[in-house]
């Protein structure tokens, strides 16, 4: 490891450019404890909202190991980021505003403390699930090294990470990957309330010779220190090093959150930690380099109207106006027009929605350098169902398997999508989304809109379901409804092998992140095969069948018992209109009221269990802004809410059918 540099020119014994670094050390150093003393005071104020967590005794680490970075490089950070977004170049006025929930904040008022970002800087988030922030880093990382420009990616944690499994899945992912990431752990000793002897039984060091990467430990109160050792490991990263784990061992001396009691600790460590304040050691440095005091102090009060000026600013500033609540949830999509029915394709080929799917990922590999596909078995083995075969060989490093670790997975594809890059990932069962829920219920939905439109998360997460071959109750379960209920995530269903294709093409070229979800009973299904230009656009639904009696809803591989339905019943005289939703959020609402408008009745089919699903949404929209139009009752056809069973025969009594949707609807069209 390198030694901290010298600052003292050995000929002249002045002041060298060296010494001018320290001295910007220090500064940066100072710009962050001022900060973060005078949040304090406002918090106290009741001028900050929310939650604070404050680094204060932390600021040379943050200093250290952002010294040798350039813009484009990346950092993620946590809950408590405050040093490590300043030190990496972010202004104080805005942050200041931020923290204040001022529309002019960094993230305009929409992130607070915790979730300050700026990814045009390389700072892609603090964040406030502990560990959330490694996976991510894993995917900037991805974007770093599919680029091949030589960027690094350090990803800061607090040793309480280390007991999440994110920590794990994110290291061991970016091992296996070799990524140019530094994982650097602030090790001040306490996870929360809890020292850290009582959280884990085995040391960084030997972790990181677990995963076979490198390991480094260094003084994190000696901004010296760390950024020389930094400077080393970023070098070697940059020449094509693998990732690092590096330990840097400080203190913090406030409490976990402002407030925080502190009854785990005695006064008397708080007061032995400060004798190690990390601005005393770099004055001692600057001292022994030979710079006057009084230029150290000038600094001290530079810093100081700097930061009093950040807070009289933001004072004046106005909170986000009410009529803007729904803004960056979501960014603008491109209108895609209807397609003209895939059986007017020139081809007149027929191919299966399992060829659909890659004819899909194929199109969009080769059009577009940003898409790159990722998951469990999805490059050498080409998917467990075989729809990625030949991709990987086709295009060499942009089809890659992973460990079978779904939250690196998904975090991989928010940190990536952030970075610029288009990624697809799958999820193998829709059931294995609970092992990975935080990434898309706290971060891909989320860091949009927190970051007040400044990340952008063009990203798809691939996966399927399907009840009906005893695949039992964690691998059969539709999940829509609790996709759907995450504001910020697109969930498309399609029912065909066209729409199959044409939907997949718009959600890899859609500027927000899309869960798509095949059913795998209809890998096989066989239907025209469009042009090769074919989409369909996101959030519409459509008239799969017209008609005049009764509106039948439904999406996915059910769509096709319910137009076996509408056929037997246009026998017995039932008029049957079918939608097909295909997307389930955005809720194309207009389509379904205007069909009920012109029917009168509702009933909605699906394959997810009954209470409390999408089919009750539906309900609800047609008892609010449809209820002048109902002749009937609304009408759920689904699975009671149990777990879909193994054996055949509960199974087939479980999962509705094409007659029970049948009776259904004959007993609404017969109110």
């Amino acid at each position: 490891m390198t030694q901290a540099p010298q600052f003292i020119d050995a000929g002249t014994g002045t002041r060298s450019a060296h010494a001018e670094q320290l001295l910007e050390m220090y500064r940066r150093m100072r710009r962050i404890r001022r900060f973060e003393e005078r949040a304090s005071e406002l918090y106290k104020a009741t001028e900050i909202p929310g939650f604070l967590h404050l680094s204060i005794g932390q600021e040379a680490t943050a200093v250290g190991a952002c010294w040798p970075l350039g813009e484009r490089d990346g950092i993620t950070s946590t809950h408590r980021g405050h040093g490590h977004v300043l030190a990496k170049g972010l202004d104080t006025a805005s942050m200041m505003a931020e923290l204040m929930g001022k529309e002019a904040g960094t993230n305009h008022g929409r992130g607070g403390s915790m979730h300050i970002a700026d990814p045009r800087l390389g700072i892609y988030g603090a964040n406030g699930i502990v560990g959330a922030g490694l996976p991510i880093a894993a995917g900037v990382a991805t974007a770093a090294k599919l680029r091949a420009a030589g960027d690094v990616v350090v990803a800061f944690f607090g040793d309480g990470a280390v007991a999440q499994g994110m920590f794990h899945e994110a290291v061991n992912l970016a091992a296996v990957w070799d990524l140019p990431v530094v994982f650097l752990c602030e090790n001040n000793h306490y996870s929360e309330f809890s020292p850290a002897s009582e959280q884990h039984r085995a040391p960084l060091s030997a972790r990181a010779a677990g995963y076979g990467i490198g390991y480094a430990h260094v003084d994190g109160n000696d901004v010296l220190a760390v950024a020389g050792m930094m400077t080393d490991v970023v070098e070697r990263l940059r020449e094509g090093g693998g990732p690092v784990l590096v330990e840097a061992e400080t203190y913090r001396w406030h409490g976990h959150y402002e407030g925080d009691p502190e009854r785990y600790r005695t006064p008397e460590e708080v007061a032995a930690a400060k004798e190690r304040d990390p601005l005393i050691v770099a004055r001692r440095h600057l001292a022994g380099a030979g710079v006057d005091s009084a230029l150290v102090d000038a600094v001290d009060e530079e810093i100081d109207k700097e930061i009093e000026a950040a807070v009289q600013w933001a004072r004046t500033l106005p909170e986000p106006a009410p009529e803007t609540l729904y803004d960056f949830v979501s960014a603008p999509r491109t209108a895609v027009p209807e397609p003209a029915p895939a059986s007017a394709s020139a081809s007149g080929e027929i191919f299966r929605s399992m060829d659909a799917v890659r004819l899909a990922l194929e199109h969009e590999l080769r059009t577009d350098p940003s898409v790159f596909v990722a998951g469990i078995d999805v490059g050498a083995g080409g998917n467990v169902f075989g729809l990625t075969r030949g991709l990987a060989d086709a295009f060499p490093g942009r089809v890659r398997d992973t460990p079978i670790s779904e939250s690196a997975v998904i975090g991989t594809a928010v940190g990536a999508a952030m970075a610029g890059m288009r990624p697809v990932v799958e999820i193998m069962y829709m059931d294995f989304i609970g092992v990975c829920l935080d990434m898309l219920l706290n971060q891909a939905a989320k860091l949009r809109f927190m970051t007040g439109g400044r990340a952008s998360l063009p990203l798809v997460v691939r996966t399927q379901f399907g009840a009906g071959r005893s695949s039992g109750s964690q691998h059969s379960q539709s999940l829509e409804a609790l996709l759907a209920h995450i504001p910020g995530l697109t969930v498309v269903m399609p029912s065909n092998p066209a729409d199959t294709y044409g939907l997949l093409r718009a959600a890899v070229r859609d500027p927000n992140p899309v869960i798509f979800v095949e059913n795998r009973l209809q890998y096989g299904l066989k239907g025209p095969r469009p042009d090769a230009d074919h989409l369909i656009p996101l959030g519409k639904a459509k008239v799969v069948r017209e008609g005049t009696d009764v509106t039948l809803v439904s999406w996915s591989r059910m769509v096709h018992d319910c137009l076996a339905a509408a056929e037997t019943l246009a026998g017995e005289g039932v008029s049957v209109e079918v939608i097909d939703l295909r997307t389930i959020a955005p809720l194309d609402r207009e389509t379904v009221l205007d069909s009920l408008a012109r029917t009168n009745r509702l009933v909605i089919a699906h394959e997810a269990v009954k209470d409390f699903g999408v089919g009750a949404e539906l309900s609800a929209l047609a008892v609010d802004e449809g209820f002048w139009h109902l002749d009937a009752p609304v009408t759920r056809v689904a699975p009671p809410p149990v777990p879909a069973p193994y054996a055949p025969s509960l199974e087939r009594t479980w999962l509705p059918s094409r007659d029970t949707i049948a009776a259904t609807v004959r007993r609404i069209a017969a109110v």
